[in-house]
């Protein structure tokens, strides 16, 4: 069904390709959401990621690549957005009670949501990319290579080097509820 789609959308059927990004649209924006963490900014890289797919769909050679290639286009936008949007913002932290108990069990999913949060938005974009493609989309390394366009290596690397960071956020904020574990 897809790569009817994709087929058709190529030879210009708006239809088709309005069906496609239907399809897609919401994982991608989770994509590009996890890797700016900002609604806003996370959205206008989508809008120019399909913008995009739109016109590089019909120099895509092979229909059946169109989800990797899709990724690929998200995340070079979510890239040029991250550095369009390097302005300063101010850094808002929610406030969470110190002391007593809030709910139990629900507070701390906010404390350690909390504690993520703020470490992944110490990432860069690069290193955020290969950390929401291996555990969020579920690529393996080779396949976040090939869908970056980078070397095998260089995205092992990334996605050592994000986790190590994300932990050294962790230690040096003092926090430790979250707690990491490697699933390679």
């Amino acid at each position: 069904m897809q790569r009817e789609l994709v087929e058709q959308a190529q030879r210009g059927d708006q239809d088709a390709f309005a069906a496609m990004v239907h399809l897609a649209a919401d994982r991608l924006y989770a994509v590009a959401f996890r890797i700016l963490r900002d609604a806003d900014r996370a959205e206008d890289a989508l809008q120019q990621a399909l913008m995009d797919v739109w016109e590089d769909l019909p120099g895509l050679r092979d229909a059946e690549r169109f989800d990797a290639w899709t990724y690929r286009l998200v995340v070079r936008a979510s890239y040029r957005e991250a550095r369009r949007a390097r302005r300063w913002t101010a850094r808002v932290r929610p406030i969470t009670p110190a002391d007593g108990p809030v709910g139990g069990d629900h507070a701390s999913g906010i404390v350690e949501r909390d504690e993520l949060e703020q470490g992944f938005r110490r990432l860069t974009p690069e290193h955020r990319a290969v950390l929401v493609l291996h555990y969020f989309v579920g690529l393996p390394v080779p396949e976040i290579a090939e869908t970056l366009g980078i070397p095998a290596g260089t995205a092992g690397s990334r996605l050592h080097y994000a986790v190590r960071n994300l932990r050294a956020a962790f230690e040096a904020d003092g926090r430790g509820a979250v707690a990491w574990r490697r699933t390679a």
